[in-house]
């Protein structure tokens, strides 16, 4: 199983990114996605979680910002931020099942 996550940039303070989880091998819909992020010197932070069942799940940090979803048909999980904070700025990553991480993601929110 390859997971890759994508979609990330440089964005400005309050602006949008919406990050990509493809996973090859496997389907995701079976399993619980998991994004975590981890900026530099700071322990790896869970963000949103996306169950078999859709039931979704946030980090503090993020409710009411970010949402988690997914599309069975093409096998993806996406993370929607919004209202990005400097303090988002990070290497996001995804976890499906017991896979991951995979390749992860950069995104710098900065002015």
């Amino acid at each position: 199983v390859q997971l890759q996550a994508s979609g990330g940039g440089l964005v400005q303070p309050g602006g949008s990114l919406r990050l990509s989880c493809a996973a090859s091998g496997t389907i995701v819909s079976r399993y619980v996605t998991d994004w975590y992020r981890q900026a530099p010197g700071k322990q790896r932070e869970f963000v949103a979680r996306i169950t078999s069942g859709s039931i979704r799940n946030y980090g503090d940090s993020v409710k009411g910002r970010f949402t988690i979803s997914r599309d069975n048909a093409k096998n993806m999980v996406y993370l929607q931020m919004d209202s990005l904070k400097p303090e988002d700025t990070a290497v996001y990553y995804c976890n499906v099942g017991p896979w991951g991480p995979g390749q992860g993601t950069q995104v710098t929110v900065s002015s």
